[in-house]
């Protein structure tokens, strides 16, 4: 029995010390933990939103560095790619180096009215003993592109010098740079103006909304011209001359016409580069809406005056009574007028629409009765009252026809 005791006091001994080595290491790590629960307990927050910052922290870290990586490698690319373009402009000849350079403005610019503008096929003829001139448009060739698509959408106005006071048209042509017109006008010019006379020959690109832009113009001395015999010949279109005749500005209106209640309406849009009537260099502009049936003046109204102004702004709408039979034979006049209070009111300019117009005054009356009840708008340029008064041969008496109605 004696002999077992220091034996059994060894095996005792191990185990104690390896308690003791095992109780170290695990004092050791719970004073870590320890700690770092004692700073989380310092922190005014819940844990749960302590811990949602520190993975939110962590998060942005990650997305941080991800960035800094992508745009590296971006830049990496983009040097590559710049030298791979540097070698291979290297390879290129200097002759064609110079046509990948984008011309200046400058260089744009000069030498631009030299350009073609296309050719126009026309006819003359004079018959002396009634002094009547026949002017023909046949056809144009090889216009020059107006609009984006690479296409124009031409019309010809034709007209006389000095004396301008008949200005004729033809139809439009849509999306077109060789239009086949085809059409005829008359000018009484006597034989003893025959010499200073001058024939302007000008094709325009038709715009609905903007001002029509001239593509070029054909100009001819009447007292140079062999008239022995008929004329037809081909000629390039020149440049517009810089001296044109007195702009007088510019108008923009819809018409809707609805055939079952013959009612006709105009809106009165606005009014651009109107001429200039004040002393200031202003006017004070209204617009007056007058219908002509079988040439007497028929019904009439007029817009409210905008003080000072060459760009008055209306958006005034006026409505007739207009049967669907009166509609073919009625002529509507718009001219604008500068409002005076001391001395009359003086026309600044005038247009007529109808079935017995001419070229865009006839297509926007043409599109208004093919598209019932939806306005039609549209962009005009006035003319002098003087033109449109002659045109229109308004006989003196006044007759108001009557409209029969069933009631």
């Amino acid at each position: 029995m004696l002999t077992k005791t220091p034996l059994t006091y060894s095996h005792l001994s191990v185990n104690i010390s390896a308690v003791t080595h095992t109780t170290a290491f695990n004092s050791t790590t719970t004073s870590g933990w320890d700690f770092f629960g004692q700073l989380l307990n310092k922190i005014p927050l819940p844990r749960w939103a302590v811990y949602t910052i520190f993975a939110a922290g962590l998060l942005l870290l990650l997305i941080c560095c991800l960035c800094v990586c992508v745009k590296c490698c971006c830049k990496g690319k983009k040097k590559k790619k710049k030298q791979e373009q540097q070698i291979n402009l290297k390879g290129v000849n200097g002759s064609t180096t110079t046509a990948l350079v984008q011309p200046d403005m400058d260089d744009l610019e000069y030498g631009s009215g030299d350009k073609p503008r296309g050719r126009l096929l026309y006819s003359l003829e004079y018959r002396g003993e009634n002094s009547e001139l026949t002017v023909g448009v046949k056809e144009a060739a090889e216009l020059k592109a107006m609009d984006l698509g690479g296409t124009s959408d031409p019309y010809v106005k034709v007209y006389t010098l000095p004396d301008k006071s008949k200005t004729c048209e033809t139809k439009v042509f849509r999306k077109t740079l060789h239009p086949m017109f085809n059409e005829y006008f008359k000018f009484q010019i006597p034989v003893a103006e025959l010499n200073d006379s001058t024939l302007v020959m000008q094709v325009f690109d038709f715009n609905r909304f903007t001002k029509h832009d001239i593509i070029g113009e054909l100009r001819l001395q009447l007292g140079t011209i062999d008239w022995n015999h008929v004329i037809e010949e081909w000629r390039d279109l020149s440049e517009a001359s810089k001296f044109e005749q007195e702009n007088l500005g510019e108008i923009c209106f819809s018409l809707r016409y609805v055939p079952t209640t013959g009612k006709l309406t105009v809106v009165i849009l606005e009014a651009k580069n109107l001429k200039k009537m004040d002393v200031g260099g202003s006017s004070d502009p209204y617009v007056k809406v007058q219908l002509v049936l079988d040439k007497r003046k028929w019904k009439k109204k007029k817009s409210s005056v905008k003080k000072r102004t060459l760009n008055p702004y209306f958006n005034e709408s006026f409505n007739f009574e207009v049967s669907f039979e009166q509609i073919q034979r009625v002529q509507l006049v718009i001219s604008v007028w500068d409002h005076d209070n001391i001395s009359r009111n003086d026309a600044m300019g005038k247009i007529y629409l109808g079935c017995d117009a001419s070229g865009n005054q006839l297509r926007h009356w043409a599109d208004m009765l093919s598209n019932p009840r939806r306005p039609v708008a549209q962009w005009h340029s006035l003319l002098s009252a003087e033109q449109v008064d002659a045109a229109l041969a308004l006989k003196r008496t006044l007759k108001i026809p009557f409209i029969k109605k069933t009631f």
